[in-house]
């Protein structure tokens, strides 16, 4: 039985240096703070997302980099950030201002269920700002705030985009459709003693702020096929359409 050791190599100022001694370099999720197995599946998974779009446009991968990221650390941290700028060769800043432009990307830790009760002009005159009124008394948080154990946060949308079902709540951008004040407040209490809950439409179950987060990265979750879609407040244009005959106009070519 052999045995090798090492040799050490001069350098180049005279000094020995111990081949075994020499790390490779850290790659870019341990460089900005990220550790171990989670440093490794970020490197593995930033790469799958990059490999989505042609050599020389890696820079389309920076929104789905950030839902990444939130599906990591809970929102957009300070690293995540570095990690994104460091990858696609930007700056933090320009990373801090897609990062900012857009409201589902939250710039400090959001809850496991993030409640957006939406208060735009329908949802309002259907009764969305007693159902805010009330989430919001109930847990005692205000806008963009997370409860202490980190169980919920709440926030005030703009539109949820189902205006159909109005007065929606959205947890985890799931549907929670026709909700009243007393419907709601029922909801969040469900979250807060750890009960499963089923979206009006969507998954047979509710994902957490973080798995969502990393189905909009473009990681599939299995559940695409799951519970009900469109419903028939959403289909009854298309069936008066059909019902009458009725079609888009056809262009008329020149």
């Amino acid at each position: 039985m052999s045995t090798t050791t090492s040799t050490p190599v001069p350098a180049a100022d005279g000094v020995a240096i111990d081949p075994q001694a020499v790390q490779p370099a850290p790659g870019p999720a341990t460089a900005v703070g990220y550790e171990g197995e989670t440093a490794h599946r970020l490197e593995a998974d930033i790469a799958e997302i990059c490999g989505r779009y042609p050599a020389g446009h890696s820079r389309s991968a920076l929104i789905p980099m950030l839902h990444l990221i939130q599906s990591v650390d809970g929102y957009v941290s300070p690293r995540g950030i570095a990690l994104c700028a460091l990858v696609l060769g930007l700056t933090r800043t320009e990373v801090s201002a897609v990062a900012t432009f857009y409201s589902q990307f939250r710039r400090h830790p959001v809850g496991e269920y993030h409640v957006g009760v939406c208060t735009n002009a329908l949802c309002a005159v259907m009764g969305g700002d007693q159902v805010w009124e009330a989430v919001s008394t109930a847990t005692g948080l205000g806008n963009d705030e997370t409860s202490e154990d980190g169980r919920i946060s709440l926030e005030r949308i703009e539109c949820n985009a189902a205006c159909d079902y109005a007065p929606v709540v959205m947890v985890n951008w799931e549907f929670f459709d026709n909700q009243t004040p007393a419907s709601a407040v029922d909801l969040v209490r469900r979250l807060e003693r750890g009960e499963e809950v089923a979206p009006t439409r969507g998954p047979e179950t509710l994902p957490t702020f973080r798995d969502n987060e990393r189905l909009l990265a473009g990681f599939e979750d299995g559940r695409a096929d799951q519970g009900v879609g469109a419903g028939g407040p959403s289909l009854r244009g298309l069936r008066l359409a059909r019902d009458n005959g009725w079609t888009a106009p056809r262009e008329e070519r020149q």
